[in-house]
């Protein structure tokens, strides 16, 4: 098995990243809240922006169409149940 580390501080993969992204990840912020990658030296953030790429994110194409309602919907339906009954 052949890993390529993304974040060494965190031992994250480019595999990882990859896995998160496909999971809803736009940004490289929201890669450091489920991982802390780019957390700590921060060398890695250009690294997981170059593996997000751009255009890649539906969330990103509906708010470019400026359809910031469909995001909100997608945001909710993305979101676990225990997140959804804390922000209530």
């Amino acid at each position: 098995m052949n890993r390529v580390y993304v974040c060494s501080c965190f031992g994250i993969t480019d595999k990882q990243v990859k896995e998160h992204a496909a999971a809803g990840a736009c940004t490289p912020r929201q890669i450091a809240s489920v991982t802390k990658a780019g957390t700590d030296c921060g060398s890695c953030v250009r690294t997981i922006q170059g593996i997000l790429g751009r255009g890649a994110c539906p969330r990103r194409e509906l708010l470019e169409k400026g359809d910031a309602v469909s995001v909100l919907a997608a945001d909710a339906e993305a979101a676990p149940t225990h997140e959804l009954a804390e922000a209530a």
